[in-house]
């Protein structure tokens, strides 16, 4: 039901859903191992304070607010960036989902160095996937904008070079949609990502870039084989899908509401083992740590306790 609201907007997929609710492009793929040192564990935190900023995007001629968590100087609001370049993310949160939802896992991203711009737009009962999209693509642009603006927080903080877009959900196919919209963009991961209209499976079809889809296997919402799997069908390679045994669609957010779905892990495994999977494939595939490739697509990856690995290197 939850997919025919993302294509149809249907009164009672409305209701059950309010239920619920309350470039470096040469180590994107596979093709050179990672020298032979340690790795770092990506589920733990990151080197950088996590800092954070609410402003309103204008970029592209488009229009709304947004949280950025970013690495600072010192943790907290408004603090300055740390040193950079650092990459940048856009990241889509779910159907009627706050982006606070996605904390944990956004600033998980900056504590190693990632500036992510989160857009509150899209939020209401009638959203647009193709607008969400564009939004996602409006803060890149955005970003970029700041990395070259006097005066910005973020003036030469950004790697322009390094560019991805994420997102949960609904959010993870505007992420996808996204992608096939904006040449800029080196990575995509995605959460759960639920099929669109228009269609996020057609998107993944024609990206060329590096595309992660990470699913649970209780999801009973934007279950695996319904949605991240046909888009892992559709996607050539470099792709990737990783299915956490046991998880759900509301895993991957901070708290469930009523009538949410669940799963056989706790929220708490499932996140740890999510921001492992996606740290390390984001900082892989943007070239940022080689010592990651075992993570990503080596022997580590297949054999990681509680995951299905499947692969198009």
């Amino acid at each position: 039901m939850f997919r025919r609201l993302l294509r149809t907007v249907s009164v009672p997929a409305i209701l059950l859903t309010l239920a619920a609710a309350l470039t470096v492009p040469s180590a994107a793929t596979a093709a050179t191992p990672a020298p032979s040192t340690a790795a770092v564990d990506p589920s733990n935190p990151g080197p950088f304070a996590v800092a954070h900023t609410d402003l309103t995007v204008s970029a592209a001629g488009r229009s709304f607010a947004a949280r950025v968590w970013y690495p600072g100087t010192t943790a907290g609001a408004d603090a300055p960036v740390a040193a950079g370049p650092h990459p940048g993310l856009a990241f889509g949160h779910g159907f009627f989902q706050d982006v606070s939802k996605y904390e944990s896992l956004l600033t998980h991203y900056a504590s190693w160095g990632v500036i992510t711009v989160a857009p509150k737009s899209q939020g209401g009962l009638f959203p647009s996937h193709s607008g969400f999209a564009d939004d996602l693509n409006a803060s890149l642009t955005w970003l970029t904008a700041q990395n070259s603006t006097g005066g910005s927080r973020f003036a030469g903080a950004v790697d322009t070079a390094r560019l991805g877009l994420s997102g949960h959900s609904m959010g993870g196919g505007a992420a996808l949609l996204a992608a096939a919209r904006n040449s800029a963009v080196k990575t995509v991961s995605t959460l759960a990502a639920a099929e669109t209209d228009p269609s996020a499976v057609t998107a993944s079809g024609t990206l060329s870039i590096p595309a992660q889809y990470v699913g649970g296997s209780a999801d009973s919402i934007a279950g695996v084989a319904g949605n991240q799997q046909k888009m892992y069908d559709a996607k050539p390679s470099p792709t990737q899908l990783r299915v956490i045994t046991g998880g759900f669609h509301c895993g991957f957010v901070d708290s469930s509401g009523i009538g949410c779905d669940s799963g056989s892990v706790t929220r708490a495994v499932q996140q740890r083992l999510t921001r492992g999977i996606t740290t390390a494939y984001l900082l892989y595939t943007w070239g940022i740590d080689d010592s990651l490739y075992d993570q990503v697509w080596g022997s580590a990856a297949r054999n990681l306790a509680g995951v299905v690995y499947s692969a198009k290197p």
